[in-house]
């Protein structure tokens, strides 16, 4: 069942109140959505596979916190969170969001390319449906 996504606004509110936020120099959010092109077109290069018309999406909770948890190991990280879809959902309807905040930009953009694609290759299962 498809959920009703978080405001980044309001995520972006509670970190700044955390206790780790006087150590936090940058929040990076990523926001990943349905698009109308097929991954294998976009990340392979491959052609005339029509246009994606929806994605099942779904994944494992456990998998996604232990990602976190492994994320939160990294020098410089010190607020995450995530949120993640499930169910059938259309193009543009958003997939994940994930808020990594850490103290200089270097590390904050290597913990969110390491977390979000944990997540995409280890935690969840995506269909597409292409006509």
């Amino acid at each position: 069942m498809k959920k009703i996504p978080p405001s980044i606004d309001a995520w972006l509110k509670e970190a700044k109140q955390d206790p780790t936020a006087e150590k936090i120099g940058m929040y990076l959010v990523h926001n990943g959505t349905v698009r109308k092109s097929p991954k294998a077109q976009v990340r392979e290069g491959k052609q005339n596979l029509g246009q994606v018309e929806g994605l099942y999406f779904e994944y494992d909770e456990e998998k996604v916190e232990k990602a976190v948890q492994e994320t939160y190991k990294r020098e410089g990280i010190y607020y995450i969170r995530t949120w993640l879809n499930s169910g059938e959902l259309e193009v543009g309807d958003d997939i994940m969001y994930v808020l990594i905040g850490g103290d200089i930009r270097p590390r904050v953009v290597d913990a969110l390319q390491f977390l979000v694609g944990k997540i995409k290759n280890e935690c969840v299962v995506e269909k597409e449906h292409i006509k």
